[in-house]
């Protein structure tokens, strides 16, 4: 490490959960192994948001993360002997809940930690009193306001969250915030940056986004997964050391499993983002296509570059409603010709409710999906030749009426008997039906909220924060730069190898898009990378995804070698909309690593030293 990072101070912040649901053993391992100034802890995604709100609509004590209190819980006194400070966005639908729980524990333990909850995300009333039901429409499919929704929550920025440090809190617990800004925020208050220093706002939210998805960026969800397979049942989850200048190192526990290098971090940097000059967040507009990345130690990277724009003058928010029901079955078949076997018996299982429904006077479902797994179903036209003896069969109906898709749960079990030989192990029993639960998204103006932060004591009063209400910021489209390959391809000087000989990939969701990042293994194979990804061949190799709506971007970030794309409206409406098993995009990117690309055989053999 260089002399210039060993000098100045640093902050070092690890991050123990990537989603509600993740391993409680990442608090302990970076608590006792660590060293660190801050803990974080992110749960919430759109559709975690709307499972706790329907908690709390059943208790209202609920609505929050209780796997947050579970984990800290026993490291309380460790987290007070070492000074180490925490934020979470574990308050969900009710982020007071969460604190005042907390608060009674640690109480009870009779410590000195200061707990303070931030509010102001849970837009419920506000959206009730206003006209927003004429007026609103969603900003990615124009679809009308609905009528009843789950949940409706702003994604507030890092200020609040600063300012409850700046009050004295040990532990500060959210609602909905942008998942960087409990990095973002212990940043600024260590370092008193300036709410207008954009470029140092933009490396912290970074920072905050590459550690956002714990392991992700430690070796978990890797392209070269078997780089990093002997560490999977102890991996290290990430630490950041960051520097008053932004920049900063991202690094992991000692003698824990996985990898920190600049392939496993410009996967999770690439991760979702969409427009890289243009990642918008609360507190700043972030351009990520100039950052750099720079091995400067076993499992350490150094990342700079970020620079930062005014924020938008609104606030993205994300609601949830409830859009009929849907049921899911499964079941595994055997034997010769097993693929098609389930491909009939699903579509005759269809066909047979179709008929008892109509009997019956209810409507024809309002969307099916049949998807033969183990036979590539997820490839489209993009399948291999597959003889496989077993298959596991997954079938997907969604309707208005929940009595219907009753009468579907009914109707599984007896293909057994009466149609193709083999069916076996239906999972779960006979499947029920499940709100089909759909995302709403839209802009608000930043004065229609106020955000607040409350310490939890006997006389708590909510204590109001001052927002820069930014600018109208107006997103232009990236130019893509053309570069001309070397030579001519023709038929004796090329290869054509999967993009994953040539390429790292990783793929997720942004509601119904899917977001692709694709980094070149070296310099020289770029350009032949680039030529082959054109948009029009991208939406050709995933025609089986694509609906009427969709579009694909695609974005360059040079000093990364990487090519950022985006595919909208691909996803089947996504999250617990969507009846497809990959709902989340997260195996689109393995697909891609097998599309052909063209590239000339001898400068493939002298960059790799294989022989082809």
């Amino acid at each position: 490490m260089s002399a210039e990072f060993s000098k100045e101070k640093t902050v070092r912040i690890g991050c123990a959960s990537a989603f509600w649901g993740d391993t409680g053993a990442a608090a302990h391992q970076l608590v006792h192994g660590g060293q660190l100034d801050y803990l974080v802890f992110d749960y919430l995604a759109e559709m975690t948001m709307s499972i706790m709100a329907g908690a709390k609509m059943k208790n209202p004590d609920a609505g929050f993360a209780p796997d947050f209190i579970a984990t800290l819980k026993p490291l309380l006194n460790d987290i007070k002997s070492q000074g180490i400070k925490v934020c979470s966005n574990a308050g969900g639908i009710n982020a007071r809940g969460c604190a005042e729980a907390l608060a009674h524990i640690i109480k009870e333990s009779d410590l000195e930690l200061t707990v303070a909850v931030v509010e102001g995300d849970d837009l419920s009333q506000i959206i009730n009193s206003g006209d927003y039901k004429t007026n609103v429409v969603d900003m990615f499919s124009g679809e009308p306001f609905p009528e009843r929704l789950a949940s409706v929550n702003a994604y507030l920025g890092a200020p609040a969250i600063a300012e409850a440090l700046d009050a004295g809190a040990d532990i500060v617990i959210t609602g909905r915030v942008v998942d960087s800004a409990v990095v973002l925020a212990p940043l600024v208050h260590e370092f008193g940056w300036s709410w207008q220093d954009y470029d140092k706002l933009a490396q912290g939210s970074l920072a905050g986004h590459v550690i956002e998805c714990g392991t992700q960026t430690t070796g978990g969800n890797f392209t070269d997964w078997h780089l990093v397979k002997d560490g999977y049942a102890n991996m290290g989850f990430p630490i950041i050391e960051c520097h008053e200048d932004g920049s900063f190192v991202v690094t992991k526990p000692p003698e824990t499993g996985g990898l920190v290098s600049c392939h496993t971090v410009s996967e999770q940097i690439l991760y979702e983002i969409g427009n890289p000059q243009a990642y918008l967040l609360p507190d700043v507009t972030c351009d990520f296509s100039q950052t750099s990345l720079q091995q400067i130690d076993n499992n350490r990277v150094l990342v700079t570059g970020a620079t930062g724009r005014p924020a938008s003058d609104k606030y993205k928010v994300s609601a949830t409603y409830i859009d009929g029901y849907r049921s899911i079955a499964s079941f595994m078949i055997g034997g010769i010709d097993a693929a098609e076997k389930g491909q009939v018996v699903a579509e005759s299982i269809l066909k047979r409710v179709r008929d008892l429904l109509s009997a019956r006077g209810f409507s024809d479902f309002s969307d099916t999906a049949i998807e033969v797994l183990g036979s590539e179903a997820t490839y489209g036209a993009n399948t291999t030749a597959l003889s496989t003896r077993e298959v596991v069969v997954k079938l997907a109906v969604s309707h208005s009426d929940r009595k219907a898709l009753g009468l579907f749960g009914l109707e599984i079990a007896q293909a057994a008997t009466a149609m193709a030989p083999g069916i076996t192990g239906l999972v779960g029993g006979r499947p029920k039906a499940s709100p089909r639960i759909c995302l709403f998204s839209f802009l608000l103006d930043k004065t229609a909220i106020a955000p607040t932060f409350t310490l939890i004591n006997d006389d708590d009063k909510p204590q109001s924060v001052s927002i820069h209400t930014g600018e109208s910021v107006q997103s232009s489209p990236a130019q893509w730069i053309e570069k001309t390959l070397p030579e001519k391809l023709d038929d004796t000087s090329t290869i054509t190898l999967p993009l994953i000989k040539l390429a790292l990939a990783r793929s997720g969701d942004k509601g119904d898009h899917c977001n692709i990042g694709v980094i070149a293994r070296n310099t020289l194979f770029l350009p032949y990378m680039e030529a082959a990804l054109t948009p029009e061949n991208i939406a050709a190799y995933f025609s089986h995804m694509l609906s009427n709506k969709s579009e694909v971007t695609r974005y360059q970030l040079p000093n990364m070698e990487s090519i950022n794309i985006l595919i909208t409206h691909c996803l089947g409406g996504g999250g617990m909309a969507s009846l497809r098993i990959d709902a989340q995009g997260k195996a689109v990117a393995q697909q891609l690593l097998s599309m052909p690309i063209p590239i000339n055989k001898k400068l493939y053999e002298q960059v790799t030293g294989e022989v082809q």
